[in-house]
């Protein structure tokens, strides 16, 4: 049962009547995850969430199909890209892209940092379809720095420019890094400028959210992550106003090969008209465990806790709504 929104709600909800909507799925699927992960089975609990907001759109009634999802050679993908949803009646047509367990893969006793459920909406043949490129560099920062940022040019470059966007000192930036090898020498690069590198297990998504919102403890994301938590948080940022870049950035030798046959260009940065060509965006994510955008899923007195973020492009801003559901 809904008690209604949290003490962050900053817009009407009416704009986001059908994104409301959507929060059945996350919702869902956060919840299916917080259970398999309470049993310590990772694996398990993914598919259960990927089950669970299968499920949940289902019943939407929606005409989609997933562009942006598990990989299809994942065991047991229930959310595989090419998936159509719902009813192929319905006159609107729609793109998907979802990570139902989002930062899930490192899990500590403390918890999962920032993981999330997510999903994003579009009208169809708006959203970029990933393919074979299973990661991607980015770079997310607030509205300000818009059209200014190069993704070319060097590091300290970016945060320079960055920097007298947002109108302080380099020194007082703090850039959000996924801590993984591959960034050992972005994150070298970021602390010779003397900007705070703030490194996190997990939380792609959520990362690149943080940096798009201005006064929210993250100057802007870099590093490489995956591509379908690219296209998700693209989604965001730009309902949100802000900046984000992305470039296919294959790891593995097989990743790269699958891209090259694709003809997918590697040196080309996209932005985030590239990724989704409508402002008629809804997107909804829902803590699976307490990071810096959302809480987790928690057990209280009225029932289990989750609390969801509601973007509705072109709508007058977000809402977080927290929500209880009896156990």
């Amino acid at each position: 049962m809904d008690q209604g929104p949290s003490a962050a709600v900053e817009c009407e909800p009416s704009p986001l009547a059908f994104t409301y909507a959507l929060r059945a799925a996350t919702e869902a699927a956060a919840l299916a995850c917080h259970a398999g992960l309470r049993r310590g089975d990772r694996v398990a609990a993914a598919r259960a969430a990927a089950k669970a907001m299968r499920a949940a759109l289902t019943g939407l009634g929606l005409n989609g199909e997933v562009v942006a999802g598990e990989s299809a050679d994942a065991p047991g993908a229930r959310l595989p890209p090419g998936l159509r949803l719902g009813n192929a009646d319905s006159a609107d047509a729609v793109d998907i892209a979802v990570d139902p367990a989002e930062g899930t893969t490192y899990m500590t006793d403390s918890g999962v940092n920032n993981a999330l459920s997510v999903l994003v909406v579009a009208p169809r043949g708006t959203l970029f379809r990933p393919g074979p490129a299973f990661y991607m560099e980015k770079f997310a920062a607030p509205p300000a720095a818009r059209g200014r940022i190069d993704p070319a040019a060097p590091v300290a470059e970016k945060l320079r420019v960055l920097a007298d966007c947002l109108d302080k000192p380099v020194a007082a930036l703090t850039i959000y890094v996924l801590e993984k090898p591959r960034h050992r020498a972005l994150v070298d690069a970021i602390q010779r400028t003397g900007a705070r590198v703030a490194l996190h297990a997990a939380g792609d998504v959520a990362g690149a959210l943080m940096a798009a919102i201005p006064d929210s403890g993250v100057d802007a994301m870099m590093g490489t992550g995956g591509t379908p938590e690219g296209v998700l948080a693209a989604c965001a940022v730009r309902a949100l106003g802000g900046e984000f870049l992305g470039r296919i950035n294959p790891q593995l030798n097989t990743e790269r090969m699958a891209v090259q046959a694709a003809g997918m260009d590697t040196a080309r940065w996209l932005g985030t008209a590239d990724l989704v060509g409508s402002d008629d965006i809804h997107f909804c994510a829902t803590g699976i465990a307490d990071g810096l955008l959302l809480d987790g899923v928690t057990a209280t007195a009225e029932g289990m806790r989750t609390q969801s973020l509601l973007i509705a492009g072109g709508g007058p801003g977000r809402q977080v709504v927290t929500s209880w559901r009896r156990a």
